[in-house]
């Protein structure tokens, strides 16, 4: 046996083969039974997919390699709360692809960033963080104010997402079944074959970069930022609710 042994350790090949053997089974063992439970991700309510917009804002913020500095996931411990705010709930991230959790924090955690500053302190704070942060070592981000937003694919964004089990709505039956669970001006919002007129209509609106006559990169980014942790009302949660909700 021990000569046995000794071969499969002097072997690469072979020490190589049955490492990925012993890897994908105790891989298998850990995920395969979370495709199969229901009830691994408990709803929350509030919790809704983003809205082309804020989609768009999030590609922005993975694009830029914002969440090599930020984190997004407030861990349950008292320091953390007394920081930032109610722990992170795995709902949360649920429409997240992939999520932004993060490894490290070179700056705040921004899982509940959202309507904490106004829209014009984020675009301020984008294009020269120092100026409302001193100690920052943000770098700046200028031309997200000048770069137009590219709407052109929003569709087949949504679409490749819907494959992933968000629930942007392609034909009747979904949007009804959206109004259901989220409300008919949520639903509305999560129609593909709408998705443009959505994006330039909240663009518009919520004039997030204080310019309504263009929609831009900047305000698809503010947009994103300013819903982040704003789904969920925590004073309509039992504490009981939540430890289930971890």
């Amino acid at each position: 046996m021990s000569f046995k042994h000794e071969n499969v350790e002097t072997n690469a090949g072979v020490l190589l083969v049955l490492t990925m053997i012993a890897i994908s089974v105790g891989g298998m063992v850990e995920i395969a039974p979370l495709f199969f439970i229901k009830d691994t991700t408990e709803n929350v309510a509030g919790v809704r997919p983003y809205t082309p917009l804020e989609s768009r804002g999030r590609d922005i913020y993975v694009r830029e390699g914002c969440y090599t500095c930020h984190s997004q996931m407030i861990r349950p411990f008292r320091d953390e709360q007394l920081r930032y705010g109610h722990y992170s709930l795995a709902a949360e991230s649920k429409y997240d692809h992939p999520f932004q959790w993060g490894s490290k924090r070179t700056g705040p955690d921004l899982a509940r960033v959202g309507a904490k500053y106004s829209n014009e302190w984020h675009v301020q704070h984008l294009l020269k963080p120092t100026s409302v942060v001193p100690e920052s070592v943000m770098p700046n981000y200028p031309w997200l104010l000048s770069t137009k937003l590219d709407i052109s694919d929003i569709g087949d964004r949504m679409r490749a997402l819907r494959i992933t089990g968000v629930p942007y709505s392609a034909n009747q039956e979904e949007y009804e079944h959206n109004v259901k669970q989220f409300g008919e001006a949520v639903a509305k919002t999560l129609v593909i074959a709408d998705a443009q007129k959505n994006l330039v209509a909240q663009a518009t609106d919520g004039n997030y970069d204080g310019d309504r006559g263009s929609v831009s990169e900047m305000d698809a980014l503010v947009a994103y930022l300013q819903v982040l942790g704003t789904m969920v009302d925590f004073s309509k949660i039992k504490p009981e609710e939540l430890v289930k909700f971890r």
